[in-house]
């Protein structure tokens, strides 16, 4: 759904055409003009355009059943949450993208649009649940020490053990910068993260409070000592139920195959009508051939 996403920011110009008068002029050359009946013949034969108005066409049913699942305030809580994580890069980052605030503003409407659809067309089952417990970990704040060399990890799990500070100890050592000042501390993560290494996240969800990492942790990054600052524990899994559910559907939000499955539903709610019978199959490929009848 990203790359849909994706898609129907970057190739907004058909709606542009497609809005102009019947065969007029969309641009001039010395050798001659071209028309809208030309720019549109020659977009429906490109898999740009063909994605274009998939697009179009999804967003436009997903609007029409799930619009008043999501309100304005939605979605501008979720932009300014963008926002406040990219802080003065923000609007660079748009335009590397071929986004403005207002697209972008579509695109999160868009996608939240889906979530809901994922929602209404996929209950979460006792065996979903029970299946994400399985790997399920609570949100768990650590700190770590990086270093390039195994022995000096080594050596300074020997200095903790004896007594030394880990703040001071990070400061002093650690090869990070953005934490080595803040005592080794990380954000708080659970096991949805996907932005920490996963051997790094093992050996942390292994310690109990208070606890340090007695062998040097390896990463791509060097080796980390690692010491677990906030652990609330496992618990049980029916206190969990409300993280759980959100984990799994995030999970399926980027599962093409239970997206496909969704937005099949949704489109055969959606009484579709396509009028050039050359792209009669748009929806092929979430509703089979012949998907929609052309008038």
């Amino acid at each position: 759904m990203k790359k849909l996403l994706l898609a129907f920011a970057g190739l907004m110009l058909v709606v542009v055409a497609a809005g102009c008068s019947s065969n007029s002029t969309v641009a001039t050359t010395n050798g001659g003009k071209i028309t809208k009946d030309e720019y549109y013949d020659e977009m429906k034969k490109s898999s740009a355009g063909k994605s274009t108005l998939q697009n179009l066409i999804i967003t436009k049913v997903l609007e029409e059943q799930y619009g008043d699942k999501v309100s304005k305030k939605a979605v501008t809580k979720e932009y300014n949450k963008y926002k406040s994580q990219y802080g003065s890069s923000f609007s660079a980052i748009l335009q590397q993208n071929g986004l403005t605030a207002s697209s972008f503003k579509k695109n999160i409407r868009t996608n939240l649009l889906t979530e809901a659809a994922l929602k209404a067309n996929k209950k979460v089952t006792k065996a979903n649940l029970e299946k994400q417990w399985k790997s399920y970990q609570p949100k768990v704040t650590v700190a770590h020490i990086l270093v390039a060399k195994k022995a000096d990890a080594e050596d300074i799990i020997n200095q903790l053990n004896n007594g030394g500070d880990f703040t001071k100890l990070a400061k002093e050592y650690s090869t990070d910068t953005a934490t080595k000042n803040k005592g080794g501390k990380l954000a708080a993560f659970d096991n949805s993260d996907t932005s920490l290494d996963s051997t790094f996240k093992k050996a942390a969800f292994k310690l109990k409070q208070g606890e340090i990492t007695q062998t040097p942790v390896k990463t791509d990054y060097g080796y980390h000592v690692i010491k677990m600052v906030k652990n609330p524990g496992k618990g049980k899994m029916s206190d969990h139920t409300a993280e759980l559910k959100e984990q799994l559907y995030t999970k399926w939000m980027q599962d093409s195959t239970v997206m496909q499955k969704v937005i099949a539903k949704v489109l055969k709610k959606g009484d579709i009508t396509i009028k050039d019978d050359d792209l009669k199959d748009i929806l092929a490929g979430y509703l089979g051939s012949s998907s929609s009848s052309s008038k």
